[in-house]
Parts: C-alpha cells; sequence; structure tokens
C-alpha cells in the first residue's frame, strides 16, 4: 500500500513490534513509525531485524523531546535522553527522530522561558543528529497540551526554531493538532519553501471527544477535512507516505487488529 505508514501506536494494545510490523507487511503496507517503548520491550537490534527483514521504510521514531524541565540536572537528563533517542533511529534507519517537545516544567507559569528552553535543548542534540544525518522533526501539538506535553502549539512557532537552528531540523504535521490553525496553509506553504516537512500523520478529529488524549478517531469519523491538508503539504514538496496515528482507549485499541489496518487501508484510499 504505496503512501501509508502505519505508526504502531495505532495497534499498541493488540501487538507488540514484531507482530505489528508481520501483520502490516501481510497487508501490503511498506511503511511503519515504532514508538521507543516497544522498541525497548522488542529490542534495539532485533526490532532493526525484524524491519529490515519485512522491507519496512520507518517514517519516523516516537519520540524524542519533553526538553523543559526545572533543573539544570533535568535539562541535562532531557539531552541525554534524546542523544540516545538520535542513535536508536539511526540504528532503525528512521527518516526522522520525532519532537514532542515538553511543557512548562515544575511549577512554571512562563511558557515564553519553556519555549526558549525547548530551542536550547534542539540546539544541544543538533550536532549529534547532523553528524549521524538524522533529521530532528519538532512535531506542534494542538494547544490543549501546552502546558504539560508541548509548549509549542502552532506550525509557525515550530518552524520559527527551526530557521533559528539551521539544518537539520524540520517539523512533523499531524492534522489532529493543527486543522483548527486559520494559518496552517499559509504555514505549510512557508515550511515547503524551507524544506522543512519531515512528516505527515493522520487521524481524525471526533465530534464529542471523550478523551484528549486518547479518542483521536479514524480518518473520515470526524470533522477534519484531510484532502485539501494532504494537497497543501504534498504541493509544498513533501510526497512521503501519509503516517496513521490514533489512540483510542475505547474503540481502536479495543478492535482486532487486522481489522484496523484494513480499515486505515480503506480510509486512506476513499477520504485522504
Amino acid at each position: 500500500m504505496k503512501g501509508l505508514s502505519i505508526n504502531l501506536a495505532t495497534v499498541r494494545q493488540q501487538w507488540g513490534l514484531r507482530e505489528a510490523v508481520e501483520a502490516c507487511a501481510k497487508h501490503g503496507i511498506t511503511a511503519v513509525a515504532p514508538w521507543r517503548d516497544q522498541v525497548a520491550k522488542q529490542g534495539l537490534s532485533e526490532s532493526a531485524r525484524i524491519i529490515k527483514d519485512n522491507g519496512m521504510q520507518v517514517t519516523g521514531l516516537c519520540r524524542g523531546g519533553m526538553f523543559p524541565a526545572a533543573t539544570r540536572e533535568g535539562l541535562q537528563a532531557a539531552i541525554d535522553d534524546n542523544l540516545r533517542a538520535i542513535d536508536e533511529a539511526v540504528t532503525l534507519g528512521a527518516d526522522c527522530l520525532v519532537l514532542v517537545v515538553g511543557g512548562l516544567p515544575g511549577s512554571s507559569k512562563d511558557i515564553t522561558e519553556a519555549r526558549g528552553m525547548v530551542a536550547d535543548g534542539i540546539a544541544a542534540i543538533l550536532p549529534h543528529a547532523r553528524a549521524n544525518n538524522m533529521p530532528l522533526a519538532i512535531e506542534p501539538l494542538h494547544p490543549m497540551y501546552a502546558a504539560d506535553r508541548a509548549c509549542v502549539n502552532t506550525l509557525g512557532q515550530a518552524l520559527d526554531i527551526c530557521e533559528g537552528l539551521g539544518e537539520g531540523v524540520g517539523v512533523a504535521i499531524d492534522v489532529y493538532h493543527v486543522w483548527w490553525d486559520p494559518e496552517l496553509f499559509k504555514q505549510i506553504e512557508r515550511a515547503g519553501k524551507l524544506g522543512r516537512i519531515l512528516a505527515h500523520h493522520i487521524c481524525d478529529w471526533l465530534v464529542p471527544t471523550r478523551d484528549l488524549l486518547l479518542d483521536r478517531g479514524m480518518m473520515g469519523d470526524g470533522v477534519i477535512d484531510l484532502k485539501p491538508i494532504r494537497a497543501a503539504i504534498e504541493a509544498a514538496g513533501f510526497n512521503g507516505p501519509q503516517e496513521v496515528e490514533i489512540f483510542s482507549a475505547e474503540n481502536w485499541w479495543k478492535k482486532d487488529g487486522n481489522e484496523v489496518l484494513t480499515t486505515c487501508i480503506e480510509r486512506f484510499r476513499t477520504v485522504c
């Protein structure tokens, strides 16, 4: 299934890494994006072997980031973890390391300071990423996550950081997080001109949403107009796979994994 990638969070409750990759291969899906905990459970070397043996493109490794910290020691620990994440992404042959940058540290209310810590943290790991040819993909998250998961909340903010840091840093555009942004298409065009689009994640926004983290929708079940976003991203020069990333504790995580993959393929063909 050319053009489709499965973020393995989508089937994390059904399968481990090996089973998920093998199931994707059986369905004709040739790209995946694992999470670091899945890789750790399987073992890094074994995960790389499984991915290679099944002919999979790795559209991204999830995730690095989480830079803001209340202490210097905390920030250094985050930097050290991200250096390890870069090495893991290299071993897996990933197209990029996705960065969920982190929110407000400790009891802080200073989001501007937190964003500065993000830029400083990425700057600290960037030489290692460049030396290993591993692009870093900042993923802006919906503002509802600004305090605890990501203080970078718009594509424009992410691109500002990219421009400040230079080569080797780009963006992962996840429709769940950016579909609402009135500047989305302008910023996609900007990202294309800068050559910064590294990944394109898809799912849908349900109405109502029962859980802001664990109730993402399957494409076509919600309100996101996916095709114009895809068209804009492709017009901006990114033609890599669209990566399905669905966290769904009360729906898709409870279904048979093969049914989930079959539905992903059908929706990719019809609504994306």
